[in-house]
């Protein structure tokens, strides 16, 4: 079975100014509204129960996902009512800089190709190339009047707001180009302002992975204590008047714990509080991750494979992808969030998408000091294969988890075709080609090894 609603699932959005997507042009209203869950907000899935595929959904899921498709969204958008009257929201106004946004239907289905580049003819693919054999989707190049908006802003916040590194961390922060990041992964984003809720979070939590656990003084000696102070600047200390005070001073007292406390303040005022607890949570397991690495670092242990991708479920993107909705100015409600079908997706996004990472800064981490854990250098410490193998292998094991990741979302569409859940998983998608795009492309920073 196939469709273009049903293609557009599994691929995610091109990107901003392509023929792929086509979004309504923002509201005039000054502020962002209370998250809504209107029927004509996305198309809904155009593939009938007929056409889809068998879904292998367990009894008690099965009867849920019906009673939720035919009342989730009005129930939806009555919990809302009844937690959100006494919410207020901030002001976040549409940017001027934006792009101007073709009229049509809030979202229609494109139909871009994906693609497992081919190997090179001759040895070490040329910069900027896809990994040969890696299974994405090309997406077009962001729009640049955005990524210039977005990345003057984001620099200043970082350093007028939370006075985030030195000078002479300078050059590694533009080559980050943050800008270019999240434009690529948000293509549905209504303005700059909504971006950079995206932004100012994974800025923040690159400062801590940095400062706390790697390149920038990281290390595994006491990375514990650090990361639960900080995990505070996310999900607030309630203590009593006595120490309320000194717990507040901490958060200011290095640039992770500033960049957390800000990132969270702009993200709490644009979001719902599901939205928000479920971003702590996600944080929450980000730095379980951490953890686990940094014992594996302290015992100078090599896991297992499963043991290291158990880690990797835990220690990845997934705090970034989850906010889409945030970013794209909806919610999916946390009924739908909840289900067990779309906690998996998430997962398998998560994983995927964190591989690319692996695969990607490859030899950037191995000219490091030490032996530096990622999928290939496991793959082949503990299946005794050489590290061309090891690479190879963690390729088959990137795109076995990204097809599981796009029929198990088509699947969840048709089986639940709520208009924020379709849109919520074309977000995901969206997520994982602009991820793929940024680390292909940002050549500051990666470079491939000589495998093919």
């Amino acid at each position: 079975m196939s469709s273009p609603a049903i293609d557009r699932i599994l691929r995610g959005p091109t990107g901003l100014g392509t023929s792929g997507l086509q979004l309504r042009p923002p509201t005039s209203a000054p502020e962002i509204a209370a998250p809504e869950v209107p029927a004509a907000e996305v198309a809904v899935v155009e593939a009938s129960a007929a056409d889809a595929p068998a879904v292998d959904v367990p009894a008690v899921e099965a009867a849920l996902v019906e009673a939720v498709a035919a009342e989730a969204v009005a129930a939806a958008a009555a919990a809302l009512e009844a937690v959100l009257p006494d919410v207020q929201l901030p002001s976040v106004p549409a940017s001027p800089s934006g792009p101007a946004l073709p009229a049509g239907p809030a979202l229609t289905f494109g139909v871009p190709s994906a693609t497992a580049a081919a190997a090179p003819s001759g040895g070490k693919p040329r910069t900027g190339d896809p990994i040969p054999g890696l299974y994405h989707h090309p997406i077009a190049e962001p729009d640049p009047v955005r990524v210039e908006a977005l990345s003057l802003k984001i620099k200043a916040w970082a350093i007028d707001e939370v006075e985030l590194y030195p000078p002479e961390w300078e050059k590694d922060f533009d080559g980050f180009s943050t800008g270019r990041y999240m434009v690529a992964c948000h293509p549905d984003a209504p303005s700059v302002d909504h971006l950079m809720l995206a932004a100012r979070l994974m800025v923040a939590e690159n400062a801590v992975d940095d400062c706390y656990c790697e390149d920038l003084g990281g290390s595994p000696v006491g990375l514990g204590s650090r990361l639960l102070l900080a995990h505070t600047a996310l999900d607030p200390l309630h203590t009593t008047p006595e120490y309320h005070p000194a717990w507040e001073a901490s958060l200011s007292e290095d640039a992770p714990r500033r960049s957390y406390r800000s990132a969270m303040d702009y993200f709490v005022r644009a979001s719902t509080p599901s939205q928000a607890d479920r971003f702590r949570h996600d944080m929450a397991r980000l730095h379980l991750g951490y953890l686990a690495e940094a014992s594996w670092a302290e015992a100078e242990h090599v896991p297992e494979v499963w043991e290291y991708l158990a880690m990797r479920q835990f220690n990845n993107f997934r705090p970034c992808p989850t906010i889409t909705d945030t970013v794209g100015g909806y919610e999916l409600p946390v009924e739908l969030h909840a289900l067990p079908a779309m906690q998996r997706i998430i997962a398998l996004a998560g994983n995927a998408t964190t591989i690319v990472n692996d695969l990607y800064s490859y030899t950037k981490e191995l000219a490091g000091p030490g032996l530096h854990l990622n999928l290939p250098v496991v793959i082949s410490e503990r299946e005794g294969v050489s590290r061309q193998e090891g690479y190879l292998k963690a390729v088959e094991v990137h795109n076995d988890l990204m097809h599981a990741f796009e029929a198990e979302s088509a699947a969840l569409a048709v089986a639940c075709p709520v208009p924020t859940l379709v849109r919520f998983l074309r977000g995901v998608a969206a997520w994982l080609d602009g991820n793929h795009y940024w680390h292909q492309t940002n050549t500051h920073r990666y470079s491939l090894p000589d495998f093919w």
